[in-house]
C-alpha cells in the first residue's frame, strides 16, 4: 500500500490541529489585510485575525458564499497581485457570472501536490498510464488530475471529453490503465463498449478515478462490475482548489481530506450551527495554503458528514463520506427533501432497470408531481402489459417506502434518455413556485 505524503496524511491529531492553527492565523491575516470583503465581513463582526486564537474560535468567523464571489467578479478575492497569479480557473458560471479562482506558482504545486495523494490512495503508480476524459479549459478537473499524475510519474494521456469510439480506442492502443471521468460517462463508455462488441476484460484498465457529480454505491458497483475497475471517488471543487480535497483510499469507506490544507465542518444548513462529528449536514470548508484565493469558511452547500475514527489504510486524516446531494439543489416535494442520489440507489437496485434516469418534477395547481422516467432492458419495455405494470408497481412502492414520497414511474426506450459527456442533467425541475 502506498502513502504519497507520510508526513501529512498520517499525522497524529494534537500535531495536525497544531499546524492547522499556525495555517489559519497565516491566512486570516493574508484575508484581512488584502481582500476587501473579508475585511469588511470581519469589520462588521467586530473581529480581527488575532482574536481566533483555537479552533474552537472558528465559529466565530462569517462564512463565504457564492453570491460573495459572484459580488467580487473577477478578482476582487484574490490576496495577491496579479502578477502573482500564474492561472485563473472559474466555473461553469450556471446561474450568472463565473466564479473567478487564481492560482500563484505555489499553489500550482500544492495542487499537485494534494492530487498525487488521492490518486495514489487510489492505487495509481509511476508505472501508470492516465487517461483523462474530463474537459480540458476553464474548468479545474482535467488540469488538477494531469498534474497530480505527472507528479506521481504516470504516463498522461490529456484525451479531454466527448467522442466516446475514440476513448475506447485509445484505451485499447495506448493500455490505458487509469480512467478519469465523470460516474456518469464511465457508464456511457461502458454502453457504447458493449454495442461495439468490446470485451472490457480485454483492456489494460485497473482504476477509475470518478469524480465532478454525486454518485452512489450501487453506481460503483455497476461501474466496478462492468468496467472490470477499481471505481474511486475524489472531491473538489473549483472555489476551493478544483480536485485534491479529498478522496478514496483502497478501502473505500470515506474521502480522506487533506487536513493541513484545509479544516472541514459540518453546519446546519438552515440556521449555520456547528455539528457534532458523525452529524449529516453541510460541507464547509476553510483552505490554509492557497495564496492568491484563500477560502474561509465556504459554504460548499454539500450535504456529506466526517468520520474521524482511524482507518485501515493508516491514513489519519478525517474521511468525508460520499455527498449526498447539495442543500441549495436538494429537491423539496410535498414537504420532503428528496436527493437524486437516493433515488439512484433505488433504482441500481432493482433488476432490469438501466444506470440512465431522469427526475422531472411538474406542480399541477398546489400539488408537486414527482416523475421518475427509468431506461429499462427491452425484454422489460416490450413485455406484456400485465407484467410491465406489475414492474412499475413495484418501483413506486419503493421509491414510496424509502423517499415517503409517491413518484409516478415511466419506462423509457434503451437509449432514449439524453447520454453527457460531462455532468449528468438528472433533474429536470418545470414547478412554477
Amino acid at each position: 500500500m502506498q502513502i504519497w505524503d507520510q508526513q501529512y496524511e498520517c499525522m497524529q491529531r494534537e500535531e495536525l490541529e497544531q499546524l492547522q492553527l499556525e495555517r489559519l492565523q497565516a491566512t486570516l491575516n493574508r484575508a484581512f489585510k488584502n481582500v476587501t470583503c473579508y475585511r469588511n465581513k470581519f469589520t462588521e463582526r467586530g473581529i480581527v485575525p488575532e482574536d481566533i486564537q483555537s479552533l474552537e474560535d472558528l465559529k466565530k468567523l462569517p462564512f463565504t458564499t457564492k453570491e460573495d464571489l459572484r459580488l467580487n467578479y473577477p478578482y476582487g478575492m484574490f490576496a495577491v497581485p496579479l502578477r502573482e497569479v500564474v492561472r485563473i480557473h472559474s466555473s461553469s458560471g450556471t446561474t450568472g457570472k463565473p466564479t473567478v479562482v487564481g492560482y500563484t506558482k505555489h499553489d500550482i504545486k500544492v495542487w499537485s501536490n494534494l492530487v498525487a495523494r488521492f490518486m495514489t490512495a487510489a492505487g495509481v503508480t509511476h508505472d501508470d498510464v492516465v487517461q483523462i476524459a474530463f474537459g480540458y479549459g476553464l474548468f479545474t478537473g482535467a488540469f488538477g488530475l494531469h498534474y497530480g499524475a505527472e507528479a506521481i510519474g504516470a504516463s498522461v494521456i490529456p484525451m479531454s471529453a466527448g467522442n466516446t469510439e475514440k476513448q475506447i480506442m485509445i484505451m485499447q492502443d495506448y493500455k490505458t490503465t487509469a480512467l478519469v471521468c465523470t460516474p456518469s460517462y464511465a457508464i456511457t463508455i461502458a454502453d457504447r463498449m458493449e454495442k461495439m462488441g468490446i470485451d472490457p476484460k480485454s483492456l489494460s484498465l485497473k482504476v477509475g478515478l470518478f469524480g465532478a457529480e454525486p454518485w452512489s454505491e450501487a453506481m460503483r458497483r455497476e461501474i466496478e462490475n462492468r468496467l472490470f475497475v477499481s471505481a474511486t471517488d475524489n472531491y473538489g471543487l473549483s472555489e476551493i482548489i478544483g480536485p485534491g480535497v479529498a478522496g478514496d483510499c483502497e478501502y473505500k469507506c470515506g474521502m480522506h481530506i487533506s487536513e493541513d490544507a484545509f479544516i472541514a465542518e459540518i453546519i446546519d444548513p438552515e440556521t449555520g450551527e456547528v455539528l457534532p462529528p458523525g452529524s449529516i449536514g453541510e460541507l464547509v470548508l476553510t483552505t490554509l495554503t492557497k495564496e492568491a484565493f484563500p477560502m474561509i469558511r465556504y459554504r460548499t452547500r454539500d450535504i456529506t458528514s466526517l468520520d474521524y475514527a482511524p482507518c485501515a489504510c493508516g491514513r489519519t486524516n478525517v474521511r468525508m463520506k460520499k455527498t449526498m446531494g447539495r442543500s441549495d439543489d436538494m429537491l423539496i416535494v410535498k414537504g420532503v427533501n428528496v436527493f437524486p442520489s437516493q433515488i439512484e440507489e433505488i433504482l441500481f437496485a432493482i433488476e432490469g432497470c438501466e444506470p440512465h434516469y431522469q427526475i422531472v418534477l411538474e406542480r399541477h395547481g398546489a400539488q408537486d408531481v414527482l416523475e421518475v422516467h427509468i431506461e429499462v432492458t427491452e425484454n422489460i419495455f416490450f413485455d406484456e402489459m400485465k407484467k410491465q405494470k406489475a414492474f412499475l408497481e413495484m418501483v413506486e412502492k419503493r421509491i414510496d417506502s424509502v423517499l415517503g414520497v409517491g413518484a409516478t414511474v415511466k419506462l423509457v426506450e434503451p437509449n432514449s434518455i439524453p447520454r453527457h459527456e460531462g455532468k449528468a442533467q438528472r433533474v429536470i425541475d418545470n414547478r412554477k413556485i
